[in-house]
């Protein structure tokens, strides 16, 4: 079966010793970082929310996804389901740019 690009991949979250930590899923690597964006500590607005760089390879690929990402406490919007909680953490990612590793 051929892979499109509608198929979610995975990627792995590295810390700096290159040590595999977790996996997002995601269309795009954007997607997953915003996933792990969210795990972030959030601070009480997006102004003061402090920027943290994380690495996530391609699951399959020596790609190496490099972003700066941010999160922050948000009240829930007025039409939220009555499971959501009251406050939300929503999150931002920059891209900082792709690296290739040489070994896996």
């Amino acid at each position: 079966m051929a892979s499109t690009s509608d198929d979610p991949r995975n990627y792995a979250l590295r810390d700096e010793s290159g040590e595999e930590t977790s996996v997002f899923t995601g269309q795009v690597p954007r997607q997953a970082a915003l996933k792990v964006a969210r795990r972030l500590d959030p601070a009480d607005s997006e102004a003061q929310a402090s920027r943290e760089e994380f690495r996530l390879r391609e699951k399959g690929t020596k790609k190496l996804h490099i972003y700066e990402g941010w999160a922050w406490r948000n009240e829930a919007p007025e039409d939220k389901p009555d499971w959501m909680a009251e406050t939300i953490t929503k999150a931002n990612v920059s891209k900082e740019g792709i690296e290739h590793l040489d070994e896996l």
